[in-house]
């Protein structure tokens, strides 16, 4: 945004970056305090734009054959003097713009090869300043009084403009100073806005990934954790879902796609959507599974990634469940009066997108009056117990439910309880995803 016009005082020549002469007094008042590096949009003196163990860096490029332009000795906001490069063109520009370079300060009207001394090739030589130096603070420097042409040259991207025949040391330290602080703010907002961005994108990708059950009118308890394996990680290749259909049937769903990155999420995310249309659409059991195994089949990066699966049907009663595992770990049941244990898995199918033409078998299960049912991914019973290399495997899982079911935990407590100890017993955070669900049925 552009910063009201200032009253500045001329400056003597300086030629190859070596000032040659007194500053000369400017107008009337000798004001130097207004302007587009001045009064409240400039930073406090205080302000340090640079590492305070390093002299600021000021690089001119003009055409000054005459001497008519000049930058004076100036001293930034701890006192050091602020060094002094001049280019004539911008092949020369390139060369002497190495990484000390703090600011650019570009007169507009410098030439270059068949343009005309309008705006347009004015800003069109900004343009190509900008993009030589993207890093970089620019002034642009314009003719007396010639406003227009600042404001637009702020509008291409300078961080201020200053009049070229109105300029003196301490106007043009502090416009430097400004320069190196606003480009430091810019490129702070900017950072904060692509992490904003990038946190949209994660969360539109998490409710897809981790959603709302649709559970509505059902007596059926949901509860869910989810954990990602990869470091800083929102999201991973584990994905879940549960519904209710028309008929009163309850469908819950849980599965894992081989690896852990965002790719991996993706297609977790499009499995689970698909899940959920072809459970709507009336799809179960073998032609459900087959039917995402050609989903993931077109919608895979290569022919190694497969995906495992675990699909659960309650029905309308809540007493029976169609089970059907794609190479997933069988869930696991409680009842009162009974101890935890893993439902039936000899009819386990293969794994998703490993064997065309599979098939996968529909197994009944009692469940009774009442229940829970714990269905989870590899990520919980595959880290380490302390000892050795030991795992904590299946038969570790279902001992350690138990005794957590014992202490009186359920739904999100005794999830939480779960996970947090499966960490802990691995000495830290798990290099596998982790994804459990759980849905209890009270008579």
């Amino acid at each position: 945004m552009p910063v009201p016009v200032p009253r500045q005082r001329a400056i003597p020549a300086v030629e190859s970056g070596q000032a040659h002469a007194v500053l000369s007094p400017g107008g009337p008042s000798g004001d130097t305090t207004g302007g587009p590096a001045g009064t409240a949009s400039a930073p406090r003196a205080t302000t340090t734009p640079a590492d305070s163990t390093t002299n600021l860096t000021l690089l001119v490029i003009e055409d000054d054959p005459g001497g008519s332009l000049g930058v004076p000795d100036m001293l930034d906001a701890t006192g050091r003097p602020i060094r002094i490069r001049t280019a004539r063109n911008l092949t020369e520009a390139e060369r002497l713009l190495t990484d000390d370079v703090h600011c650019i300060l570009l007169d507009l009207a410098l030439p270059s090869p068949g343009r005309s001394a309008d705006t347009a090739d004015e800003l069109t030589t900004l343009q190509h300043v900008l993009e030589l130096a993207p890093r970089h603070a620019v002034l642009a420097l314009t003719a007396s009084g010639d406003t227009e042409t600042g404001a637009e040259a702020v509008r291409v991207g300078a961080q201020d403009y200053l009049f070229r025949d109105e300029l003196d040391s301490r106007l043009l330290s502090r416009a430097i100073r400004y320069a190196v602080e606003r480009k430091r703010s810019d490129k702070a907002e900017r950072r904060l806005t692509e992490s904003r961005l990038r946190a949209q994108e994660n969360a539109r990708l998490e409710r897809g990934l981790l959603p709302t059950p649709l559970l509505e009118g059902s007596s059926l308890r949901f509860a869910a954790r989810y954990r990602p394996g990869r470091s800083r990680a929102l999201l991973g290749g584990d994905f879940y879902d549960t519904v209710r259909t028309a008929d009163g049937t309850v469908h819950a769903m849980i599965g894992d796609v081989c690896g852990h990155g965002p790719d991996e999420a993706a297609l977790g995310v499009e499995l689970r959507i698909a899940w959920r249309a072809l459970t709507f659409a009336g799809l179960c059991g073998d032609e459900l599974l087959s039917t995402l195994q050609q989903v993931l089949e077109h919608e895979r990066e290569n022919d190694e990634i497969f995906a495992t699966l675990c699909t659960v049907d309650i029905a309308p009663d809540g007493r029976r469940a169609g089970l059907c595992l794609a190479g997933h770990p069988s869930p696991l049941i409680a009842r009162p009066g009974r101890p935890a244990r893993l439902l039936p898995y000899e009819n386990n199918g293969p794994a998703l997108g490993l064997l065309p033409n599979a098939r996968w078998p529909r197994m009944q299960v009692e469940l009774g009056a009442a229940w829970s049912l714990m269905l989870y991914t590899d990520g919980l019973i595959e880290g380490h117990t302390g000892v050795g290399n030991e795992r904590l495997g299946q038969d570790g899982m279902v001992d350690m439910v138990r005794r957590q079911l014992a202490q009186g935990l359920e739904g999100e407590a005794l999830l939480r309880a779960a996970v947090n100890e499966v960490r802990d017993l691995n000495g830290g955070e798990l290099a596998d995803d982790v994804a459990v669900l759980l849905l209890d049925r009270t008579p």
